[in-house]
């Protein structure tokens, strides 16, 4: 899979590394000056990582820029989501209805606060302290959809494996039960006992736009597919539909949730 270039952060990371070698500052003299490692320095500087606000001034002042390479910090963000996401993400949006099925994570659309960044900042490689903040604040703002008027109708099946990790905790699990009781959202427990072959091939989300546009999307570690091939949403509506049938009814699945709170 090819790298996706932010071009205003590849902009800047450029302009860092041609002010850095004029004025004679190595990577290692930059990274010392603003507590980071020379290797984050450089993915910064390749654009694959966003020059921080840190680094742009520290830059600034060790190669006598004269505020040229501070004023890039008005224009270089942090991504809200990460590039492979972002059309998903666009769409979402647009959402006449959305069925979930997660096999080992809370849904973003149901994270706590606390839960998303504790996913979002230990992530293999890690992301800076910006980004992962970016990256909390936009998924909570997601979950605007789920009180939006007109009403979404919205569908969550969470494997069990989903709940039993050390992230989860009482608020989280209070969050899961706050958001059943909304009149359109549906939340639904697959129990260990009750797997089929069909709910351990992965998570995916289906999705209908307003358009009437009929998409699935499937992730993997580092790989995701947004579709709208009949065939393949087909075959991902057939799976979660009998994922459905076999997981415990949403009444039966806040008790299971609350007998876990009570483990707690």
């Amino acid at each position: 899979m090819s790298v996706q270039y932010n071009p205003t952060w590849r902009y800047s990371g450029n302009q860092l590394k041609r002010w850095r070698m004029k004025a004679n500052v190595s990577r290692e003299e930059l990274a010392v000056a603003s507590n980071y490692a020379p290797d984050t320095i450089k993915a910064m500087e390749q654009g694959v990582r966003m020059p921080t606000a840190r680094v742009l001034d520290v830059a600034d002042d060790l190669c006598d820029a004269a505020g040229l390479l501070s004023a890039g910090k008005d224009y270089v963000r942090a991504e809200k989501f990460p590039q492979r996401v972002q059309d998903f993400m666009a769409r979402e949006q647009e959402a006449l209805s959305l069925w979930s099925y997660e096999v080992a994570l809370i849904p973003g659309l149901l994270q706590t606060e606390s839960y998303a960044r504790a996913l979002i900042g230990n992530r293999c490689p890690p992301v800076d302290e910006e980004t992962v903040e970016e990256r909390v604040a936009a998924r909570l703002e997601r979950q605007a959809i789920l009180h939006r008027k007109p009403p979404v109708a919205v569908s969550f099946v969470i494997y069990e494996a989903s709940l039993c990790t050390p992230e989860v905790d009482k608020e989280q699990m209070a969050r899961l039960l706050e958001a059943s009781g909304l009149y359109n959202v549906s939340l639904q427990v697959l129990p260990f006992k009750r797997a089929i072959p069909s709910a351990l091939s992965g998570p995916m989300v289906l999705m209908e736009t307003r358009d009437h546009e009929r998409l699935a999307l499937s992730e993997g570690q580092s790989v995701s597919q947004l579709t709208s091939d009949p065939d393949v949403v087909t075959a991902q509506s057939e799976r979660l539909s009998m994922i459905r049938t076999v997981a415990l009814s949403p009444t039966e699945s806040a008790q299971f949730i609350e007998r876990m709170v009570d483990d707690l």
